[in-house]
């Protein structure tokens, strides 16, 4: 008779109750960003994230800002590397597509990455893996290229900010 090989992992017991909390506190995310508000006589909620997008410029990579804060905590709990990246796709989706005026306000209504990223840990923790370094790597990778695009969109919205700032106080001097 064959012994059956069982896969488990052990963790240290902070370790265990860091990953416990990855479960409450991306809910809590997909609660505030995603699903906080309900439009009267609908289903439909919504939450913070699209409404923060309407601030010209800063919203969204405020948003992202935020989503990517839960991600990293995640990955110091030892994620595998698929789960992050698919984690950081939806951020990275929801900032590209919402820093385009009027779209991507609508887009982030739709797109609820907080809820989409919860529903992922969800389905993820029925069966875990242990992280490993090239995980860790690849987590580096995604989150440098989350940076690169966050400040690139701060950068953007400060050049749009002052563009509209020069244009405000020179017509205002013309008058």
């Amino acid at each position: 008779m064959k012994a059956k090989e069982v896969a488990w992992e052990v963790l240290p017991p902070e370790d265990k109750q860091r990953r416990a909390a990855l479960e409450p506190l991306f809910k809590w995310l997909a609660v505030i960003m995603d699903d906080f508000l309900r439009v009267p006589g609908t289903n439909f909620r919504f939450g913070l994230d699209p409404l923060i997008g309407l601030l010209p410029g800063l919203g969204d990579t405020a948003s992202a800002i935020i989503s990517a804060l839960g991600l990293v905590y995640a990955a110091r709990t030892g994620l595998p590397k698929v789960l992050l990246a698919r984690m950081a796709a939806n951020i990275l989706i929801n900032e590209l597509v919402g820093v385009i005026p009027g779209v991507g306000d609508a887009f982030s209504f739709w797109f609820k990455s907080n809820r989409r990223n919860y529903e992922l840990l969800r389905r993820y923790r029925a069966t875990p893996t242990r992280a490993r370094k090239s995980d860790w790597f690849f987590l580096a990778l995604v989150l440098g290229l989350l940076f690169i695009i966050v400040c690139a969109g701060l950068i953007v919205s400060f050049a749009v900010l002052w563009a509209i700032g020069h244009a405000l106080s020179s017509s205002g001097r013309s008058v």
